[in-house]
């Protein structure tokens, strides 16, 4: 029988740990009898998806092309199932310390601070900026696809999904909507951060992905708790790193949409500063952990 570490890439392992926490944590906090058994069945077909997908891709094209971008679309259901188990959990929300942070740090609100340079311009450049966070990533990876280099892209597949894993175990822990909500109000943002053609569209998207849809009108209870840390600056960082390690043609054009990002998530109000600096620890967190992972998984994998 082959060893897990021949037959399996550390990033399906990561999957089948982390949904089946999840799952056991659900039975645990999730009440709703429907919603526990959706959960389940959810995860349970994951893991079966990534087992026969793990056998399969050695036999079909496609096959292989769908085991090889399957953390796509799963980071984001996962994403949703957090959202679920935080919500049964019923922990009160976290904005209270993350605000006292900011203020002992500032003297006052990074949000409202920066309220002063406002102007629909810049605005849109933010939105789109923060719009651009899974396209940097997906440049990163398909460019490393494309060129064949598989193991960095399976190195870069695993850190970019182990850097969501840690993040979201930090939304799980501490709970926070963000000073769009805390510290400004939420239904005035679209007057009060205008932008030109984008920004509605863009922003009326995320705040869908964030199980906000337009017209709620109880964003503050269904928004999902996705502060700290910031996993668009985690995430962000640990892009240009790899995008710079791997020299990839569009680095630079990572770097300066990253930048940007970083930047638009305290201008746009979706983050206090403290949640930033969360973002730049589980970053630096992440990337030597991930490299020492794939280090004793070849090793393992060999013998």
């Amino acid at each position: 029988m082959q060893s897990i570490f021949k037959i399996f890439r550390p990033v399906d392992i990561l999957f089948i740990f982390f949904i089946s926490f999840l799952s056991v944590f659900g039975l645990f906090t999730i009440k709703d009898i429907n919603e526990i058994s959706v959960v389940l069945l959810i995860n349970i077909v994951f893991i079966i998806f990534i087992i026969l997908f793990s056998g399969l891709s050695v036999k079909s094209r496609v096959a292989k092309i769908i085991y090889d971008w399957y953390g796509v679309p799963s980071i984001y259901l996962i994403f949703k199932e957090v959202h679920i188990i935080i919500q049964s959990t019923g922990i009160r929300d976290w904005d209270w310390l993350f605000i006292k942070v900011d203020r002992f740090i500032f003297g006052t609100d990074p949000t409202i601070w920066m309220s002063q340079w406002i102007n629909p311009v810049l605005t849109e450049i933010m939105q789109i900026a923060y719009g651009s966070y899974f396209f940097i990533m997906l440049a990163l990876g398909l460019e490393l696809y494309l060129k064949k280099e598989m193991d960095r892209y399976n190195f870069a597949l695993f850190t970019v999904v182990f850097g969501f894993v840690l993040s979201y175990i930090g939304y799980i822990i501490f709970p926070a909507v963000g000073p769009r909500f805390t510290l400004h109000d939420f239904y005035s943002i679209d007057s009060e951060l205008k932008g030109l053609w984008l920004t509605i569209p863009i922003r009326d998207f995320l705040n869908a992905g964030e199980s906000i849809p337009k017209g709620a009108l109880n964003a503050y209870e269904i928004a999902q708790r996705d502060v700290f840390p910031s996993g668009h600056t985690q995430m962000t960082l640990i892009t240009i790193v790899l995008a710079f390690r791997y020299n990839v043609k569009c680095r630079y054009v990572i770097t300066f949409f990253g930048i940007l990002l970083i930047i638009s998530t305290v201008y746009l109000r979706y983050h206090y500063v403290v949640d930033i600096l969360g973002g730049i620890l589980f970053a630096l967190i992440t990337l030597p952990l991930a490299s020492v992972i794939i280090k004793w998984w070849e090793r393992k994998k060999i013998l």
